[in-house]
């Protein structure tokens, strides 16, 4: 049995008991100064639980029973919040797709709502959602996104493991190396300024560690080196 979709009694309904009944009172009224300037309708629905129904499944058929914004135009919007499952998902229909576009609903949820939801924050993070929602629709654009940030340094991207400026100095000094120090004291040295170049290279503490570790190996077990001096 799915979950049964409540009436709309009002644009915020809150089936969890998130909300405290100011935030409630607050936000609703927001929601009606929309629909009587714009026309538009944003609606909000918190459940406990789609009891294993998708989020997506589940939103469309809130979206067909609520039938949010003008006929004909259809510009509606349905903010739904499963609580207990951390799932949540804007609803756009056809009349407001060209301002709340996939790309800027997954910004919302992602800057404004979910940030605040991980703190505890629901009333917060349902008033920034709704906030954004409603400049959004009123004509505002959301800023320019920001650059991005340099890579975790515990992070790891296995392509950066071929790079060539890595590659290439293991096997032009990998026997040098070898030849003049030893074969353990060649390789160890070759892994150790292997790792130095690919932390400065990549940025990754633990992609500079495998590819120490590699060149060390490479240059160990190599039969001849790659270059010898007499």
């Amino acid at each position: 049995a799915l979950v049964s979709v409540p009436p709309l009694s009002i644009l915020l309904v809150d089936q969890a008991g998130t909300l405290a009944v100011g935030d409630v009172a607050s936000l609703t009224q927001t929601l009606k100064d929309l629909e009587t300037r714009k026309g538009s309708q944003i609606a909000v629905l918190i459940v406990p639980t789609t009891d294993g129904e998708a989020i997506e499944q589940f939103s469309l058929r809130v979206a067909e029973a609520w039938k949010i914004g003008r006929k004909k135009i259809d510009d509606g919007a349905l903010l739904v919040i499963a609580k207990n499952d951390r799932r949540l998902r804007i609803e756009v229909g056809y009349g407001l797709e060209g301002a709340l576009t996939d790309a800027t609903t997954k910004r919302i949820i992602d800057e404004d709502i979910t940030p605040k939801f991980k703190t505890g924050d629901f009333g917060g993070g349902v008033a920034a959602g709704v906030d954004k929602i409603v400049r959004i629709v009123n004509g505002e654009k959301l800023p320019e996104p920001e650059p991005p940030h340099w890579r975790d340094s515990q992070s790891f991207d296995p392509e950066a493991l071929f790079n060539p400026f890595l590659i290439i100095p293991a096997i032009l000094f990998g026997g040098l190396l070898r030849s003049l120090m030893g074969r353990l004291l060649g390789s160890a040295t070759a892994g150790a300024l292997t790792a130095l170049l690919a932390w400065f290279l990549v940025g990754s503490l633990f992609a500079a560690v495998i590819a120490g570790v590699i060149a060390s190996l490479f240059v160990s077990l190599t039969v001849t080196p790659v270059l010898s001096y007499w």
